[in-house]
C-alpha cells in the first residue's frame, strides 16, 4: 500500500538529556533504524535517526541537568510507540544492554508489547501486531 495519500507520523521532536544514549537506545531496540543526518547549534546538538519514512527528531537538553516532568501526571509525552515484527528480540536485545523495562500488563490475543526507559527518563512502547486486521488491531476491550 502507497502512503502518498494515507495520513501517517513522519516524525516526533523530542529533547533529551544526552542524545547519544538516545541513539544508542533506539539502535539496540531496532537495529534498522540510522542516523539520517546530525547537527550541531551554538545551543545545542541534534540528529534524526529512523527510516527512509519516518524518523525521530532529537536535541540535547540545553543548560538542565533534571527533566522536572513526572510521566503521567504532568502534560508532556507519556511513551512513544514504535511499531516492530519482533517485539522479542527488542526485549532481548534491551535486556541484553542492561535496559530497564516497565512491568505493565501487556497481554492482548493480538499483539505483542514491551515497555522500557532509556537513560534520558523516556518510556518507549514497541508493538508487534499479530493480525492484519484493524478490527483486531485496535481492540481495547480485552
Amino acid at each position: 500500500m502507497s502512503t502518498d495519500h494515507v495520513p501517517y507520523v513522519e516524525h516526533a521532536n523530542l529533547t533529551v538529556s544526552n542524545i547519544d544514549h538516545s541513539i544508542a537506545f533506539l539502535q539496540t531496540a531496532l537495529p534498522g533504524f540510522s542516523v539520517r543526518h546530525r547537527g550541531q547549534s551554538e545551543l545545542y546538538r541534534w540528529c534524526h535517526i529512523g527510516t527512509e519514512h519516518t524518523y525521530l527528531a532529537l536535541q540535547d537538553v540545553v543548560n538542565r541537568d533534571k527533566i522536572d516532568r513526572a510521566p503521567y501526571l504532568d502534560s508532556g509525552i507519556n511513551h512513544i510507540g514504535l511499531v516492530t515484527q519482533d517485539v522479542n528480540g527488542v526485549r532481548q536485545r534491551l535486556l541484553a544492554a542492561g535496559y530497564q523495562e516497565n512491568d505493565i500488563e501487556t497481554t492482548h490475543p493480538w499483539r505483542k508489547r514491551c515497555y522500557f526507559w532509556d537513560p534520558n527518563g523516556i518510556e518507549w512502547e514497541f508493538v508487534e501486531y499479530l493480525s492484519d486486521d484493524p478490527a483486531q488491531r485496535n481492540d481495547y476491550h480485552l
